[in-house]
């Protein structure tokens, strides 16, 4: 992409070009020894790429490096693009945050919750009340996944078929009705739990809109934005990275071609939580769009005060999620912490103990994938590399100061 590139010397912009290059240094340490395989960094301040740095290799037993035009699996870097959607639904007037989801989707017309008991013999009970728009867009529903193994309703998950993926056949509708069926962790809107919810929601944006969810990606976010290379496969399958894991016997990033097949082909369900692949310069535009308020080269997606909504905490009583949230990632406490619709949302820096600024805004991928925007310094920054888990290694915290202590002005 022409405009993916440095286009402003660091001093213009704030920053000291030797702090920055910091970050170079840093993550070829991780490359140098085998922690990952490689690595690519965007730093962007007013619009302007202040820093663009990357390493390693994108497939290291072909020898391939990590370019510009690099792809990366999103996994949940995926969420606040269908976040997006369903905020652009709402703004047409065409559903309310407030709605109960049953009203297009009646499979979650009587959601029940678990009580106690095993996962091959849960006691449960109705729901209180329904589960709304809102309780998709902050993960306040009593959905879950099955990758957490933190509660009987996870291993009903994956005694279904849903830990890392979906069932082989199942489209979006078919798993949303599945998901419908098993019990919630708790009563909606009373806690909240990373969840499908917005695997939900993109079957809910489907459905109002009346077209697919890669379609009305495409059309409506994608192809106005010039995002050329996202999709729910690789626009070019020999650009895209492989997948590693973590080898415990050696420390060593290891090929993980089980994982690696995600985005080669199309998928039976197109996941609005973690199915997208994309290029840094792709979703740097999303961001920049985010940054600007809805906005991005003259094409308007929102409103600015629909982002601002979208970027302030909605956790009752605007406590953060170490104190409503179940525990996520040992490497990204939420101290600090809250939840908008579709974002963490930074509310002290100081309990959070990060040089960012209070309003941030971010979220990761299972792969180890970042992005931040900054309202108040005017900055947005992405990270792509692709080691699952993303708790691996504490990448996120290191990356934001080594950002920052970058900043001077």
């Amino acid at each position: 992409m022409a405009d993916f590139e440095v286009d402003v010397d660091p001093a213009e912009a704030g920053f000291d070009a030797a702090r920055l290059s910091r970050i170079d240094a840093h993550f070829d340490r991780y490359v140098e020894d085998g922690r990952l395989p490689g690595w690519l960094a965007v730093v962007s301040r007013h619009g302007r790429i202040v820093h663009l740095g990357r390493g390693g290799h994108r497939d290291v037993e072909a020898s391939l490096p990590v370019e510009t035009d690099t792809l990366w699996r999103l996994f949940s870097m995926t969420k606040p693009v269908t976040s997006v959607a369903a905020m652009m639904l709402a703004e047409e007037g065409l559903l309310e945050l407030d709605d109960p989801i049953s009203r297009w989707l009646p499979e979650f017309a009587s959601p029940r919750v678990y009580v106690k008991g095993s996962a091959l013999a849960p006691s449960t009970e109705p729901a209180t009340s329904p589960i709304r728009v809102w309780h998709l867009l902050t993960h306040t529903a009593g959905l879950t996944y099955g990758f957490h193994h933190g509660h009987p309703v996870d291993a009903i998950y994956r005694a279904a078929g849903f830990e890392w993926g979906t069932p082989p056949g199942l489209d979006l509708a078919a798993c949303s009705a599945q998901w419908a069926a098993l019990p919630l962790v708790f009563q909606p809107g009373t806690e909240w739990n990373y969840s499908i919810a917005t695997d939900v929601l993109g079957r809910l944006v489907e459905v109002v809109s009346g077209l697919p969810l890669d379609e009305f990606f495409e059309s409506r976010i994608f192809a106005p934005l010039g995002m050329t290379d996202t999709g729910f496969m690789a626009s070019s399958p020999s650009r895209l990275a492989a997948m590693y894991v973590r080898n415990p016997a050696s420390g060593r990033a290891t090929r993980n071609d089980a994982f690696g097949r995600m985005g080669t082909t199309r998928p039976d369900c197109l996941s609005g939580g973690g199915g997208l692949v994309s290029s840094a310069a792709d979703y740097w535009r999303f961001t920049e769009m985010l940054r600007r308020g809805g906005e991005r080269d003259g094409v308007r997606l929102l409103a600015p005060r629909t982002v601002s909504l979208m970027a302030s905490n909605h956790l009752p009583g605007r406590v953060d999620l170490e104190e409503f949230g179940r525990p996520l990632f040992a490497e990204m406490p939420f101290d600090g912490h809250g939840f908008g619709l579709g974002f963490s949302v930074l509310q002290d820096p100081v309990k959070a103990r990060t040089l960012s600024s209070a309003g941030e805004f971010a979220w990761g991928g299972a792969a180890s994938t970042a992005f931040w925007v900054d309202p108040d310094k005017d900055l947005t920054v992405g990270f792509y590399t692709q080691l699952l888990p993303s708790s691996t290694y504490r990448l996120r915290p290191q990356l934001r100061q080594l950002v920052y202590q970058a900043l001077v002005d």
